[in-house]
């Protein structure tokens, strides 16, 4: 199950200084002790379950199950080579550059206990007494949800091969006036959801009672803002719009559920409301296919204490992309983009994005002398079916004055092997509409009011 909690945009007010969290601790058994007689549930299931099951389980994001013996049995070969050229677990984060919470990274042991194990003849084993259990998202941190909302009916998706947008209209009615803690886009079609940016209308009593009009917009890519608000019917009765608390909750490929300590990151929503979609991104499909999706809302106890921000960097955000954001055909080009701290960011998460044509992403905040450098992201090998909401293991506190600097560089070249167009063209940024085929370059930092001691709040 994949997540992302509410973000808003403001800035903050305060001074502190910074530390970098420690690194994890190294494994309690050196390689040289792994023994000669491994077997899958005895030793290498653990890790199976830990680090891939989260997305190989029935209808998840992997292409097939490993929570069995018997799934891995018949693909033992291509499991192998997988570990060994570190291409699974999928984490493009550089560990020797920054840590973060919850790394799929393979420590030298557990890779090495993996590939001894199927050296020694993927043996299986006896169960233990105490079962082990395959980590999937819906048994991680949110829980079960306290209330599942589908999207208002099955969408179909042509087999054309094009990305296709939509926006759609999810109403809601809750017995009371709610604080959220989290909001949770689940995908229907996890081989085809590409990306969601999704708003929320909380209607003031009395003013919404009519909600005809359509609740599906399929042909999003031709509609404008305020054409497809009026197809959709969302303004009040007499005509004007409610308030609109923009990115209410994102997916991206990749994400994961986040979660943080009480009193970080709640939010109000109405007893009668919409979320709108906009958009619904689904990437190209070779045969006609469905989805219906889900939205699933976490219940807080309280209101928000501190309530969390975002900074986005880069393309559509507030800071100018250095040169100008064109990549040239036949070209490796870099571009830069950067954000003077005006008051102190206690930053919990951060995410990088670029699409096809990107190739290495690093991030970092600098003092204005230069003597202080706070690393925040390295991606040295940037694969776009892969993108993560990344979480410090404690609150990263940059101090006003500071710059923030995102540094990525695109290949538009033959030599790319993710590139659309071949023979490469000139790509520019795709606007307001992104398809696959467009490109980016944006930084988010989701963050919150800084406090004394924020620096040691583990997260």
């Amino acid at each position: 199950m994949h997540y992302r909690v509410i973000f808003l945009c403001v800035l903050l007010a305060s001074g502190v200084s910074c530390t970098v969290p420690e690194e994890p601790k190294a494994d309690s058994i050196s390689i040289t002790e792994v023994s000669d007689s491994l077997t899958f549930w005895g030793d290498a299931a653990p890790i199976i379950f830990k680090h891939c099951t989260p997305c190989h389980h029935k209808d998840g994001a992997g292409p097939f199950p490993l929570t069995d013996f018997k799934d891995l049995a018949s693909r033992i070969k291509t499991i192998r080579l997988a570990i060994a050229d570190n291409y699974m677990p999928p984490w493009p984060a550089d560990p020797s550059y920054r840590h973060f919470k919850g790394e799929k990274v393979l420590s030298p042991i557990e890779k090495t206990i993996l590939l001894s194990w199927i050296d020694q003849g993927a043996v299986e084993g006896k169960k233990t007494e105490n079962e082990i259990i395959p980590i999937t998202y819906s048994d991680l941190e949110l829980g079960e949800p306290d209330l599942i909302i589908p999207l208002p009916e099955t969408v179909g998706i042509p087999g054309n091969a094009r990305d296709f947008f939509a926006v759609a209209r999810v109403n809601f009615e809750l017995k009371k006036d709610t604080i959220l803690k989290a909001i949770a886009f689940v995908p229907g079609n996890r081989q085809l959801v590409h990306h969601v940016n999704a708003h929320l209308i909380n209607y003031e009593p009395g003013k919404k009672t009519k909600y005809g009009g359509g609740t599906w917009l399929l042909d999003a890519e031709k509609s404008s803002s305020m054409s497809a608000y009026r197809q959709l019917n969302l303004a009040n009765d007499d005509g004007t719009y409610p308030p609109m608390l923009v990115s209410a909750f994102n997916y991206l490929p990749g994400v994961e559920p986040a979660s943080y300590p009480d009193g970080l990151g709640t939010t109000y929503i109405a007893k009668n409301g919409a979320f709108l979609l906009n958009t619904l991104h689904f990437g190209p499909s070779p045969i006609d296919t469905t989805d219906r999706s889900e939205i699933h809302l976490f219940f807080a106890d309280r209101a928000p204490e501190r309530p969390l921000r975002e900074l986005q960097m880069g393309t559509l955000g507030v800071t100018t992309v250095v040169p100008e954001f064109v990549i040239h055909a036949d070209s490796v080009s870099i571009f830069t983009t950067s954000y003077n701290v005006p008051a102190a960011m206690s930053v919990l998460t951060i995410n990088p994005h670029m699409h096809l044509l990107g190739k290495t992403f690093q991030a970092w905040a600098s003092s204005p002398d230069g003597k202080d450098t706070i690393p925040l992201i390295l991606i040295p090998d940037w694969d776009f079916r892969w993108q993560y909401f990344y979480t410090f293991p404690t609150i990263q506190v940059i101090p006003a004055g500071y710059t923030i600097t995102a540094k990525a560089s695109f290949d538009n070249t033959v030599h790319n092997p993710f590139n659309p167009n071949i023979p490469p063209i000139t790509m520019r940024s795709g606007g307001e509409h992104m398809k696959t085929t467009d490109e980016m370059f944006q930084f988010f930092l989701t963050f919150v009011d800084y406090r004394i001691g924020d620096e040691n709040i583990e997260l």
